[in-house]
């Protein structure tokens, strides 16, 4: 279930624009313990929630190799997003109505920060793992380049330093898409619908990969030569996303993508990924063709302690999300692997994600 927490105080955005009061929509699942050391923070993608469990099922869950029954499992909705943070859908103050295009600019920095705002409120200091992909990934690597002392882990899947000019230019073309539609912000019913589905179409081809459409979407039969399934799929695509996302919403989220940089107000990339002091684990996708392999080769060289696995996926980026059981075996090795004998007191402690004993160090934090 959902929960709010409600913040009445200014919130001050990298632009220099505030927001008067903020909203975090979020879920969380198990329990905190006593040590309050077992808080797994999970950063959702574009157009996802707060609920993880349901869009990454198989990794998170009873049983999964995240699993609520031996962690507090946290997940807040990002600020501008249709699932019930402060977005454009929020009533401004000033003007008596909803922001609308009127929202501001809302960079992955600010919503690194509102993630930390809200651990806070939350009373949740250390964190045993952070975790994200996609856009949860940039917002991942800007929390902990802020804050590197506050996480022992850190997960990052299909993810980069710095939004690509290949990855802006994608981004660019679904902002034109919804800017052709004259009623976008305004009051009509399907207020742009028609934009948010084209927009979508062309978001699939980066998501998706030549193997994805041709394995799934091309037509049986030869004689076909109009209305074909590739077709039919990115028209469906498009309003299944209508059905759920608001258009603003997406276009503010999209430009928000685009601002992210680590290396701003940081001395540059190398600099700023080095703060990173948690071991990492990187994750690339040997098909994503909007963050290819080389984004998380640069995450892998700068930080210092971290690791690249690269894992096959015909669904190309959206491998990150399909591929959950891979990514749970990834995970699950990673932390194992983090675990050492400490020869002095032989504590033994047993790490839930991979149901075996170990024996650690000094800290409980792995």
């Amino acid at each position: 279930m959902t929960k709010y927490l409600y913040i009445d105080h200014p919130f001050e955005l990298e632009s220099g624009q505030v927001l008067p009061r903020v909203t975090a929509a979020y879920h969380t699942f198990g329990e905190l313990n006593a040590a309050r050391d077992n808080v797994i923070w999970i950063c959702h993608a574009l157009t996802a929630n707060s609920d993880c469990q349901d869009w990454w099922p198989g990794l998170v869950g009873p049983g999964c190799t995240i699993d609520p029954e031996k962690y507090f499992v946290v997940c807040v909705n990002m600020l501008g997003s249709s699932y019930g943070s402060t977005s454009p859908l929020s009533y401004n103050p000033e003007t008596g109505r909803t922001y609308g295009l009127d929202f501001p600019l809302i960079t992955t920095k600010d919503n690194a920060r509102f993630f930390s705002l809200i651990a806070g409120h939350l009373g949740i200091g250390k964190i045993r793992l952070l975790m994200g992909g996609s856009m949860g990934g940039q917002h991942c690597l800007e929390w902990a380049c802020a804050e590197p002392d506050r996480f022992g882990l850190l997960c990052v899947l299909a993810t980069n330093a710095r939004h690509s000019a290949w990855g802006i230019a994608f981004n660019e073309s679904q902002r034109m898409a919804l800017r052709a539609d004259t009623t976008l912000g305004t009051d009509a019913p399907d207020a742009g619908k028609l934009g948010l589905e084209a927009a979508r179409a062309i978001a699939m081809l980066s998501y998706r990969h030549y193997r994805t459409y041709v394995s799934s979407q091309s037509n049986s039969d030869e004689e076909v030569f109009d209305d074909f399934r590739a077709s039919s799929y990115q028209r469906y695509q498009g309003y299944k996303l209508w059905k759920r996302f608001d258009p603003v919403c997406y276009y503010g989220l999209s430009r928000g993508m685009d601002t992210h940089n680590v290396g701003r107000g940081r001395g540059g990339v190398a600099a700023a990924l080095s703060r990173i002091s948690s071991p990492t684990l990187v994750i690339s996708i040997d098909t994503d063709l909007l963050f290819p392999i080389e984004e998380q080769g640069i995450l892998s060289r700068y930080i210092p302690n971290s690791r690249l696995e690269v894992m096959h996926s015909d669904y190309g980026h959206d491998g990150f999300l399909t591929e959950s059981v891979k990514i749970g075996e990834f995970l699950a090795d990673f932390l194992s692997d983090q675990l050492r004998i400490d020869s002095t007191t032989k504590r033994a402690f047993t790490d839930g994600l991979t149901g075996r004993k170990f024996a650690v160090p000094g800290s409980e934090e792995v």
